[in-house]
């Protein structure tokens, strides 16, 4: 074969192959099964509802019986899940926040009486009194998923997946 045959064959099949992967066509049927359509049925979001109003009145139960103080407005799922933390009292020992704290936060959520205090060192991470608010070190984090375990009636085995 003549180096011009070879570069022509060369040039087909790459041709070949591009237009067969732009049309997809061997693009698996499991994936287009996996799309949605970008918002959960109605049953679902029913569910979420309910499950938010219940975990809001759980969180105000932990809040009047001092388990719970929160820096961020609105729901903390995570920290009410673990039968509740104190996120004033960690963001002034300097010490992590829980993550929904951390994010929310980050996200511009502070309560005004803590947004006073935050602002942002020379890398662009948040402060609160000129020290960088960190998360939880991962031994704190682990003792809050295992006391959830309780309220969610898994075992560490479950919840572990090892």
């Amino acid at each position: 074969m003549s180096r011009f045959s070879q570069i022509a064959m060369g040039l087909l099949l790459l041709a070949a192959g591009y237009v067969l992967g732009a049309s997809q066509s061997f693009q698996s049927p499991t994936l287009h099964a996996q799309q949605n359509s970008g918002t959960p049925t109605e049953e679902t979001e029913d569910k979420i509802k309910r499950g938010v109003k219940q975990l809001v009145e759980a969180q105000s139960a932990l809040e009047q019986e001092n388990f719970m103080r929160t820096a961020t407005k609105g729901l903390n799922a995570f920290a009410t899940s673990c039968g509740g933390v104190n996120a004033l009292e960690d963001l002034e020992a300097g010490n992590g926040v829980d993550p929904e704290t951390f994010a929310g936060l980050y996200a511009g959520l502070a309560k005004p009486d803590v947004a006073t205090h935050l602002g942002r060192d020379d890398q662009g991470r948040i402060t609160y009194k000129n020290k960088i608010v960190r998360m939880y070190p991962v031994s704190r984090l682990k003792k809050l998923f295992a006391t959830r375990l309780k309220y969610t009636g898994e075992s560490q085995d479950d919840a572990t997946g090892f």
